[in-house]
């Protein structure tokens, strides 16, 4: 169970509004001094005062306002830790949010694709391209890891719509353990004159005395963070803040070499010369677990805590009494699976994103009674997708190059190192995991030395959902995101001859294969049934295995049709690349241009899912090509619960014959009378079976 925190006292509850008062009546001037002795961490009444962190009380907002938050995300690691904020908000949230997300080009094609298949009711979500606004500042020098992107506070006033008055800006190392409309509600303890929600440095950082020659950015005492803010907008435009942050930064620069805290420098330079902009708000809604600060100071339960601020290299390792707890809250929402976070809100009617909306009506024609419920409803399914789920560096792309495409569950992770060692060339990878799954990949990647030192592996999330696995649906996935002009359509627990990647580059450049071209070039596939196999180098010793009896051509025993096309006998002889036909059930590992056909994705569970692909290829008259030198072996694993239940269930066989007839009835309004053949190829292989 998540905490919740516990009912708060509100003995203190007139401090707080006296000082909101006071701000009120002396236009927001109040010396500092004054303000720390009632709510700073060294006063005696921090904790008093944090207690009436509930005085703006929730049911002071109407019932279902529209709450406005900002985040600057740029890079595949930050995407990540957006992702765990938004899990964190939307657990406590009962407000309709819009979420304004200001990042570069790789979190925004993560993001734009997270979001739109999450499919969270009332959560919109604009983007704004850092590009448009990083010249504002990158003419300041920063030392902060953050780097140019952690300057980008500063412009979110111009950056924003000019309608929108108010916002509530994180950082994605923040994580809520309260409903984030108790933030919002200090918008109505701004004085007329405050234009900026903060609270106090929880270190000594800006009061200069942490090492010999220490010269932080000036600020009031231990100045601000801004992991937090409260930014009313049209007050800072109003009062020409682009203007005021410029001129003082472009002054202290002249004997300050850089920012050290990025905007956090900039903004305490420019409160230190207008207190009066700034709302000190309760320390418990940014408590800053670095090493070297005093938010232990900040509470006297940590259940009291509203956000954690992991706000240091080192994150989770910090050292603080209570850091078992907010480590456990912070994993527990790393782990949280997202589907649930897919309700609906309580009294606030909203309108639901139109492919919830078709989905939803698609599904309420289905019948739960037929026997084939579980396909239909695992086809209509939305599964939320994480796309480059870790760094990605890929090389300029070649005019002929390969990226390797493939899919996989958690169970097949051990098959990765081994692939990684045979293929060098790029690959797109679609993981099908849960939440909790997710993080066990990215410790099992971060610990493998083979994993880690690549850097031109996509992986692709599509978080699980239903009781299929939706095979065609990941390869898609993984397909669209390959960025070389032609893929090899492969599988996991397949290795490819060590020298196949760059024999694949020639073949495609002496073969002159364009990507408008429509060939697909075979790969011929073998099976070993021993774990410890040592691997051919050759052709020359993979027929040596072969006639040894140690190698198998694929599936000879129990699905010979899949792959008698491609003609082994030929191949054995084979010096240059021969023309097959296609053939009932055929179903070759093939390398094709990128644009290929998508896969049939109502093709769930096992069977047929990639026969369907090939049936695909050949009604749109590509010519398959067998390659002489090429080769690839499938390694043995235990069986997948959906090719066990192939097996076992007749219900689950009659439903594939059922998928397969609504996809001929499909090819043959979409292909006309040359879809003729694939169906008289499938009723003869219904009456030879």
């Amino acid at each position: 169970m998540l905490p919740r925190g516990r009912p708060r006292a509100l003995g203190a509850a007139a401090l707080l509004l006296l000082l909101a008062v006071g701000f009120f009546l002396f236009g927001g001037d109040l010396e500092y001094g004054r303000l720390r002795g009632a709510a700073s961490l060294d006063g005696e009444l921090t904790r008093d005062h944090n207690r009436s962190a509930c005085l703006p009380l929730r049911s002071l907002l109407p019932k279902c306002e529209l709450l406005h938050v900002a985040i600057v995300c740029a890079g595949y690691n930050s995407s990540r830790d957006v992702v765990t904020l938004v899990k964190s908000m939307l657990f406590y949230r009962k407000n309709p949010l819009h979420l304004h997300l200001v990042t570069d080009e790789v979190a925004r094609n993560i993001l734009e694709t997270l979001f739109h298949t999450w499919m969270v009711p009332a959560v919109r979500v604009s983007f704004y391209n850092t590009s448009k606004f990083q010249s504002q500042v990158s003419w300041i020098p920063n030392t902060h890891y953050s780097g140019l992107y952690g300057l980008l506070k500063l412009v979110l006033p111009d950056a924003l719509p000019p309608d929108l008055a108010r916002v509530i800006v994180l950082d994605t190392d923040v994580t809520f353990a309260s409903d984030i409309a108790e933030l919002w509600a200090f918008f109505a303890h701004f004085s007329d004159k405050q234009m900026i929600g903060l609270v106090e440095n929880q270190s000594n950082w800006y009061l200069g005395n942490l090492w010999k020659n220490h010269r932080p950015w000036p600020a009031l005492g231990r100045g601000f963070n801004t992991g937090v803010i409260l930014l009313w907008l049209d007050r800072l435009r109003q009062a020409g803040w682009e203007q005021m942050w410029k001129v003082t930064a472009r002054r202290l620069l002249l004997t300050l070499s850089s920012t050290s805290l990025a905007d956090q420098d900039i903004f305490n330079a420019v409160i230190k010369e207008h207190p009066g902009l700034v709302l000190l708000l309760p320390c418990l809604w940014n408590v800053q677990l670095s090493d070297h600060t005093l938010a232990e100071r900040c509470y006297s339960e940590a259940s009291d805590i509203k956000v954690i601020h992991w706000n240091s290299p080192k994150k989770l390792r910090v050292k603080n009494k209570d850091v078992e707890f907010f480590r456990n809250l912070h994993l527990t929402f790393l782990e949280y699976d997202g589907n649930l976070l897919r309700r609906e809100l309580f009294g606030c009617p909203s309108q639901p994103p139109p492919q919830a909306e078709q989905r939803q009506r698609a599904l309420a024609h289905l019948d739960e009674e037929d026997a084939c419920f579980e396909f239909q409803q695992q086809r209509l399914t939305v599964h939320r997708v994480h796309l480059t789920f870790l760094p990605l560096d890929l090389l300029p792309s070649e005019l002929h190059d390969v990226t390797l495409v493939a899919q996989l569950s958690v169970d097949r992770l051990q098959m990765l190192e081994a692939l990684c060692s045979h293929w060098p060339g790029p690959m797109s990878l679609a993981l099908y995991l849960t939440d909790a799954e997710a993080q066990q990949f990215l410790r099992f990647v971060e610990a493998s030395k083979v994993l880690s030192a690549r850097s031109n592996v996509a992986y692709h999330v599509v978080y699980r959902e239903g009781p299929l696995y939706p095979v065609n649906h990941l390869r898609n996935v993984a397909l669209a995101q390959a960025r070389t002009s032609h893929v090899f359509l492969s599988d996991i627990d397949f290795l490819p001859a060590y020298s196949l990647y760059n024999y694949l580059r020639a073949s495609i450049e002496q073969l002159d294969l364009s990507s408008q071209r429509k060939t697909a070039l075979v790969v011929p596939a073998f099976e070993s049934l021993h774990y410890h196999l040592s691997f051919p180098t050759s052709k020359a010793e993979l027929l040596a295995l072969l006639d040894a009896g140690s190698l198998h051509t694929f599936r000879y025993d129990v699905w010979p049709r899949g792959h008698t096309p491609t003609d082994y006998a030929r191949w054995r002889e084979a010096q240059a690349p021969y023309q097959v036909q296609w053939a009932a059930d055929y179903e070759p590992y093939v390398v094709v241009p990128r644009e290929c056909p998508r896969y049939d994705s109502r093709f769930v569970g096992f069977g047929w899912n990639k026969v369907a692909h090939i049936v695909e290829l050949d009604a749109q008259e590509y010519e398959f090509l067998v390659l002489p030198e090429a080769f690839t072996i499938h390694m043995p694993h235990a069986p997948s619960l959906d090719i066990s239940r192939f097996r076992s269930s007749p219900a689950y066989r009659d439903c594939l014959h059922a998928l397969k007839d609504e996809f001929h009835q499909d090819l043959s309004r979409h292909y006309g009378a040359a879809a003729l053949k694939y169906l008289t190829a499938l009723q003869r292989s219904r009456s030879s079976t």
